[in-house]
């Protein structure tokens, strides 16, 4: 590949366009008139305005971009996370092309895109899943009984959905009903597809997913686990690898398991197994992200290996890089993901970013999307960067976070940086002693 273009924005446009920047490609960035002093804009060798900031009038204009992408004569197009990087009609209008794209094949995101189909053919391929209904639940007396034959509580989710959205907890029968219409109006809204599950809700659950790879030569490998527990409103915000609380014994179950997931739908490229586990370490098949992750630096300082390189070598047509025996991991890494809104509510807190400096120093990675002087827009996920702190032990990498945070200067807008600062003074958290409902059980005094 020698020119590709990125179909997203901020910081994982600007994370992709580093690496083609080491492997010698050019780049196209699409930015909306909210992005167009941002880092990846200017960063990119070419850089095309795509439309008014709200993304179905920019980043979600799929002939405007295949347009730019033709008439710029790329290889390749990666989609990033988010917007159009799990939209199977988009990965086939790419192909259609004659273009590649960095990604699995469009059959896979659409296959593993539904919940209810994803379900079906992990338990044909004997993966373990979250007790629930096999079918899509159309009305709320069906719900009810699903519900009751589970026990309370159970989740509610849209069948289409990600990244947390479309999913809710119901503690009983009047929590069900009440939330039952409004879910499926939200899966409508954002997924295009009414149609709701429900699932058994796993108490002091363990979110933990497995980073796999696979190329179009057959080849399958796993880079180790990353626990993603720390979440707010089911969305993560701290990720860290090796998980704190896992036996060796249940990592390997998980690796191998992962690795049948994955070899059931052929698997191509970066791709996510995700498992709820519970209190025994039994874990069962959540979801699979047919896509790069928000938290794979985590895997990248671990494995100290480029995984957007092994993405496009991959959609290349090349051979993976390393066997399964070749990877190794090293020491301790965590993520926290920096975002524009207020530390108590979570409530989105855009603006203009007046500072944004950190120290730079060993086992310290920053993935920014924005600098000084630039503006957070209202218009999309309000993160600003992902602080990603290696250290040989957990120990000392929970000991560099703080010193980083410490030291981080940050001014013009609120952010949750001082939420970071009393999660890793928290005891349980510095234990790996937390579940997917530690920051609702702490609900930390934050100043």
């Amino acid at each position: 590949m020698r020119k590709i273009l990125i179909a997203n924005r901020g910081e994982i446009a600007l994370r992709i366009i580093k690496t083609c920047r080491e492997m010698g490609i050019e780049t196209v960035a699409v930015y909306s008139d909210a992005d167009k002093d941002l880092p990846f804009a200017k960063e990119a060798t070419f850089a095309f305005n795509i439309g008014e900031p709200p993304v179905n009038k920019s980043y979600l204009k799929t002939d405007t971009i295949l347009e730019i992408a033709k008439r710029e004569k790329v290889d390749g197009i990666h989609p990033g996370y988010g917007f159009l990087s799990e939209n199977a009609s988009f990965a086939r209008a790419v192909k259609n092309a004659g273009i590649t794209f960095i990604g699995p094949d469009p059959e896979t995101i659409e296959m593993m895109g539904d919940k209810i189909v994803s379900r079906k053919t992990m338990m044909e391929a004997g993966v373990p899943v979250v007790p629930g209904s096999g079918e899509g639940t159309s009305t709320l007396e069906e719900a009810c009984k699903l519900a009751d034959l589970m026990g309370y509580p159970v989740m509610l989710k849209a069948s289409g959905g990600g990244g947390g959205i479309g999913m809710v907890r119901c503690e009983n029968e009047q929590a069900l009903a009440k939330s039952f219409d409004s879910t499926k109006t939200r899966a409508k809204a954002y997924f295009g597809s009414d149609e709701v599950f429900v699932e058994k809700y796993i108490q002091n659950a363990r979110h933990v997913e497995i980073q796999v790879f696979g190329d179009n030569h057959g080849n399958i490998v796993h880079l180790f686990e990353r626990d993603c527990s720390i979440q707010r409103r089911h969305q993560k915000v701290v990720e860290e690898s090796p998980s704190p609380f896992l036996s060796e014994q249940t990592k390997q179950k998980m690796y191998e398991t992962a690795l049948t997931a994955a070899a059931a739908v052929q698997y191509k490229n970066a791709g996510t197994i995700e498992f709820i586990v519970d209190e025994e370490e039994n874990f069962y098949f959540l979801e699979m992200n047919t896509r790069l992750q928000v938290e794979h630096p985590v895997t990248e300082q671990i494995t100290g290996l480029d995984l957007v390189k092994w993405q496009l070598l991959a959609a290349s047509g090349e051979k993976l890089p390393l066997s399964q025996n070749d990877i190794k991991q090293q020491g301790h890494s965590i993520e926290f993901r920096l975002y524009a809104e207020d530390p108590k509510t979570f409530l989105p807190s855009p603006g203009k970013l007046s500072m944004f400096e950190w120290v730079a120093s060993p086992g310290v990675r920053v993935d920014y999307g924005y600098v000084s002087g630039t503006t957070v827009s209202p218009f999309y996920d309000p993160m600003v960067a992902k602080c990603i702190i290696h250290g040989e032990t957990r120990i000392e990498a929970i000991e560099k976070a703080v010193q980083f945070f410490d030291e981080l200067n940050l001014e013009g807008i609120k952010t949750n940086a001082p939420l970071f600062k009393e999660i890793l003074k928290d005891e349980d958290f510095r234990k790996g002693n937390y579940s997917t409902a530690f920051l609702t059980e702490k609900a930390f005094a934050v100043k």
